[in-house]
């Protein structure tokens, strides 16, 4: 099904199309024929990241009349940043509905300019619940005749504490009125206002309930707590495009964690409760434009955050509330791109490991912290791949050229590519050169979590004929094997990338399968070839460090050839 065929109106149409949308996502294919075409209220369980706004949007707008005075459409979020999102959405979406207009109301913002606003008789009002009601009591807002309510994010909201607000809110609409309310989780808070405000409510539930998109990958890491905060580092050292939100629990935590990186010259900043609204908006547009690389926030702070393509979630500590992971996880891995959400813990974390796997019906994949010598090799590759790929302007550069090649034209090819990556890889290298290896601690509770029980877990490793220059990652890997093999339950060790091929680990229970399963598959216009590999090891150059041609040889090839990582 495409939008054409739900019955919109050519406007909205129009506007759906230079928005670049051709196919409804799920949960819209699901909300809009119901909102359009039938009169019940409605309940909708889906991530954040699904849609949602364009699934009730759309059907809003087509309903609105043109003509009226009244407030016909009052939606209720969390935060600022979603209200604004909300608004700005609608805007997009009736760019050829002149008539509509539409009014962001939240607090943090001038009451006076707002009250303005209300006085120009807009027909829909996104705000939060806080600020709504302080307009209800001012009487600068009535809506006692809205058609539509929403409630978005409505366990956001219980979450922060406006239950009571929202009751008052509530309080203030018609019976006839229809309520369309949207949540990632179904808590008993829920679950009871769903049946204490709506009318025989129609529920419609995208993906399994609290369980979060299906296309975030879950990787936990066990240390010893002293060693949390270099795990941290380590794990995002490894991930060189890494753009995520770290989650700490208090708002002291979340200071310390990011002044320390920041001081150590990672691309972070911080949103914590202590934070002005404006430092709180210039922080976070400066995140949003990716001018940040890394968010160290709280749960509270970050409620309501919207961010789109973001790669990683890291829980630098597990949250004691299930229902908080689902929604940290979920806010990756949106419209159709992969996530991935990391937990770092300590062996008396373990069960909670297991409680998240039966809650959210995900497989929780144990890793290695990444050793010094993994994470320069990753680092030296991602260099090298961003050299290889820039694409040069000889209009901007050509005139200081001249002046460059005669600067280094001492220098001979090999001493000049030693040079370069020096300059930007020193710090890596002085810096990891002695690191210990961080004990990736296992404790009985995940000896039984990974079905290792009273044996050690066999692992086997294999060699495939894809890396990261056929734009291959871990997650996409995991995800071609448990499609090819059609079993999502396969347990990977360690994933070594390289730019043409990759080394991964996965249960010796597996191997036959996994080999057999490749026969006829293809990835990115490559004909996938899956074989077992050898254990990988470093050439060793005692005996070599008189002839230094042999000895570079023997790097490249332990780096880049396949034979050192392939069965004969």
């Amino acid at each position: 099904m495409n939008f054409t065929e739900m019955g919109l109106i050519p406007e909205l149409l129009q506007s759906v199309a230079e928005m670049g949308f051709q196919y409804p996502t799920p949960i819209q294919e699901k909300i809009i024929p119901q909102i359009l075409t039938n009169h019940n209220d409605l309940v909708g369980l889906a991530q954040t990241g699904t849609g949602k706004t364009a699934a009730f949007g759309l059907p809003i707008l087509q309903n609105i009349e043109m003509s009226g005075d009244d407030i016909q459409a009052l939606i209720l979020c969390p935060t600022r940043e979603l209200c604004l999102q909300i608004t700005n959405d609608f805007m997009s979406y009736a760019r050829h509905l002149p008539a509509i207009k539409v009014s962001a109301v939240y607090g943090g913002a001038s009451i006076t300019a707002q009250i303005r606003e209300l006085r120009d008789k807009p027909q829909i009002v996104a705000g939060t619940p806080g600020r709504i009601l302080d307009m209800i009591k001012r009487k600068a807002l009535k809506i006692n005749n809205i058609k539509y309510l929403v409630l978005d994010e409505a366990d956001e909201m219980l979450n922060m504490g406006f239950k009571n607000d929202m009751d008052a809110i509530l309080e203030n609409t018609p019976a006839s009125k229809r309520t369309f309310l949207f949540s990632a989780t179904m808590p008993v808070e829920i679950r009871d206002m769903a049946l204490r405000y709506m009318h025989k409510p129609l529920e419609i539930t995208v993906g399994k309930r609290n369980a979060g998109p299906e296309n975030v990958f879950h990787y936990y890491y066990v240390v010893n707590p002293h060693d949390r905060y270099e795990a941290l580092k380590r794990i995002i050292d490894f991930n060189p495009e890494i753009y995520g939100i770290i989650f700490c629990r208090t708002r002291n935590e979340t200071k310390e964690i990011a002044d320390k990186l920041m001081l150590e010259g990672y691309n972070a900043d911080t949103l914590h409760g202590d934070l002005s609204q404006a430092q709180r908006d210039y922080v976070m547009n400066r995140f949003r434009l990716k001018h940040i690389q890394l968010l160290v926030a709280t749960d509270v702070a970050a409620r309501g955050l919207d961010v789109s393509d973001l790669t990683h979630i890291i829980n630098y500590n597990l949250p004691d509330d299930m229902e908080v992971y689902t929604h940290r996880s979920g806010r990756t891995g949106r419209a159709g791109k992969e996530g991935i959400s990391v937990s770092i813990i300590s062996k008396r974390e373990a069960d909670k490991i297991r409680h998240l796997e039966r809650s959210t019906g995900k497989h929780f994949i144990q890793q290695q912290v990444p050793g010094g010598n993994d994470i320069c090799e990753k680092q030296l590759f991602n260099l090298i791949d961003k050299v290889e790929k820039i694409e040069v302007d000889e209009s901007l550069i050509h005139k200081y050229l001249p002046v460059i090649f005669n600067k280094l034209a001492w220098l001979d090819r090999e001493q000049l590519i030693k040079h370069f990556v020096s300059i930007e890889f020193n710090r890596f290298l002085n810096y990891y050169k002695n690191a210990a290896d961080l004990s990736n601690v296992r404790t009985e509770a995940i000896n039984k979590l990974t079905g290792d029980g009273d044996r050690k877990m066999n692992f086997t490793r294999f060699h495939i004929n894809i890396g990261s220059k056929n734009k291959l990652s871990a997650a996409r890997l995991m995800g071609l094997i448990n499609d090819q093999t059609k079993n999502r339950r396969i347990k990977f060790g360690k994933i070594e990338i390289l730019n043409k091929f990759t080394i991964f680990e996965a249960e010796s229970e597996a191997e036959k399968l996994i080999l057999n399963s490749f026969n006829d598959c293809d990835f990115e216009g490559v004909t996938v070839v899956v074989e077992k590999a050898k254990p990988l090891t470093k050439p060793h150059f005692t005996d070599l460090k008189k002839d230094q041609k042999k000895r570079k040889r023997h790097l490249k090839e332990y780096q880049q050839d396949k034979r050192y990582f392939r069965v004969k």
